[in-house]
């Protein structure tokens, strides 16, 4: 930049005067430490050491995904954004004194963060379309303004800003300029974060929650100079990050898979083009985002009528600028169907309150949620074909809706991706059963084509499994079919139920499908029992 801009001038004096709050563990160097320095129980639980303060290994694999010249040093890890947000209001804003700038409408938190730290926020309203004006936003700086924080693409709007008026706003302030970037994977432009080393008063937030799916660990990043991000080490509380937030996030950043931005852009623009067709729908504004800004005749009234269909959507019309504009994000291709057949008027049946199941290990993350009698909401992704066909095999005939996202370690082999995946679904059985009260005791035959599978199963809350099932080859599609015993041995195992298997069968396709099927029949029957069929009592004690 063509000016000298300093920035110890606009660090509150206390911020540059404070001594930190100081760990012996802050050393990255340090393995393998005997650890008597933080009155911990020493007795391991799992949970009973305080996380580290400053994870470097998160802070290296951060700087490798956002840019190519970026180092750890550049990098802030917070507690979402948010944290970020605060923390760079304290170190640069006077309560009482300073001022932030920003445009309207925009994400709301920034004028709650100023007001929490009693700094005054200004803003100015995006021109027609949600353009952004440097010269406006800049008019309403002074020798007090401190921050201006820029939201790209924005929230509410979805659009992205203009790059070139953010780059004047950035050359021509001598203050912070933060650009928000949580949505920036779903736009078609690049992140403005190479321009931190042509701008050293340039700080560029980043999250996990959107892209990458990790909203409920609270993970988010500053990427700044170096010199920005001690001071906000300096001032963070200690230990602000968990460790379950540590080592779920560095899984995260370390999967180079993003085929889920792609299917949501895909539904975005689907969603898109059906909802310009509907009658109450005025315009729908363009996104670079995963969610929408849709003009309707009377957006109240269309909240109220999905709301009563079990749809929540965000109401944005009391927002200056939105008005009659409802924010709705971007769903899964079943739930984009469902909000499309609401606003048509059409009879829709939300099963929006699924049972939510999880388990993450070293080796996999699995999520499973199931929606009893709808399982027409089904979406499979275990990243093995074949499993994902038995699954929905499984989902059709059990008339159970299973909603399963697994990331395993497929690059090692398939079996902890199946084991674990056995295990979530067992666990849910067991919940599903126990809780209901209403299951049987059931057995089921299936033929298939040239194929017979029969399965036996006993909800008694005792283990018990019996396989007599033969194959003929290694592998059905990319599935080895030596997991299939394993498969229902730990589904079994981990649900607390008697599973008796037994097929035949030229076919070895065929003999998995069948055996499925008849599980997914056997389940179905089991579950629908009424009154006290679970106190099918034992013969022991009894012959």
């Amino acid at each position: 930049m063509s000016r000298e801009f300093n920035l110890e001038k606009l660090v509150r004096e206390n911020i540059k005067s404070l001594t930190p709050y100081s760990s012996a563990r802050l050393e990255e160097s340090l393995k393998g430490a005997l650890y008597l320095d933080a009155n911990e129980n020493p007795y391991n639980s799992g949970y009973n050491r305080y996380p580290q303060p400053i994870n470097y290994k998160l802070k290296e694999l951060a700087a490798n995904l956002y840019g190519q010249k970026l180092l750890p040093a550049n990098i802030f890890a917070g507690n979402g954004s948010d944290e970020a947000i605060d923390l760079i209001i304290r170190i640069f804003c006077t309560p009482g004194v300073d001022n932030i700038i920003s445009i309207s409408p925009t994400y709301g938190l920034y004028r709650v963060a100023a007001s929490i730290n009693g700094v005054e926020y200004r803003d100015t309203p995006l021109g027609e379309g949600y353009t952004l004006c440097s010269s406006t936003v800049l008019q309403l700086c002074d020798s007090q303004s401190r921050v201006i924080f820029l939201c790209s693409p924005n929230n509410p709007t979805g659009n992205l800003l203009e790059r070139g008026e953010v780059l004047k706003i950035v050359e021509k302030f001598n203050g912070i300029v933060v650009v928000d970037e949580a949505y920036i994977e779903f736009a078609k432009e690049e992140s403005l974060v190479e321009e931190l080393f042509n701008f050293p008063n340039l700080i560029i937030l980043r999250t996990l929650s959107k892209a990458k799916g990790m909203a409920a660990i609270r993970m988010g990043f500053a990427i700044a100079s170096t010199e920005i991000v001690e001071y906000m080490e300096r001032i963070k509380y200690p230990y602000n990050l968990n460790s379950t937030t540590q080592e779920l996030a560095i899984k995260s950043l370390s999967d180079k898979d993003n085929s889920t931005v792609a299917k949501i852009v895909a539904e975005r623009e689907r969603l898109t083009s059906s909802l310009e067709k509907l009658e109450e729908v005025v315009t729908v504004f363009p996104s670079d985002t995963n969610f929408l800004l849709v003009e309707f005749k009377s957006a109240k009234k269309t909240a109220q009528m999905l709301k009563e269909c079990g749809i929540i959507v965000r109401d944005r019309s009391d927002t200056p600028g939105c008005r009659e504009m409802l924010r709705i994000s971007v769903g899964k291709s079943s739930e984009n169907s469902q909000l499309l057949s609401a606003l048509r008027g059409e009879e829709v049946v939300v099963h929006s309150m699924g049972l939510n199941f999880s388990r993450i290990t070293k080796e996999s993350a699995v999520n499973l949620t199931l929606y009893r009698g709808a399982a027409e909401l089904s979406e499979i992704e275990t990243g093995i074909g074949f499993l994902n066909h038995m699954f929905t095999l499984l989902a059709h005939h059990w008339g159970v809706g299973i909603d399963l996202f697994v990331k395993g370690d497929l690059d090692v082999d398939e079996h902890h991706t199946i084991e674990d995946s056995a295990i979530v679904l067992g666990e849910a059985i067991e919940k599903l059963y126990r809780g209901a009260k209403n299951y049987r005791r059931y057995a089921f035959v299936l033929p298939m084509d040239e194929s017979r599978a029969e399965v036996v199963i006993d909800l008694g809350g005792r283990f018990a499994f019996g396989w007599e099932v033969n194959f003929s080859t290694t592998y059905v599609g990319d599935f080895p079919t030596q997991m299939f015993k394993h498969f229902f041995y730990s589904l079994a195992l981990s649900g607390h139920f008697a599973l008796h298997m037994s097929a035949k069968g030229e076919n070895d396709h065929h003999i998995a499908e069948s055996l499925f099927k008849a599980f997914g029949r056997a389940l179905r029957d089991a579950m629908a029992g009424s009154g006290k069929d679970y106190e099918i009592p034992s013969s022991k004690g009894l012959i």
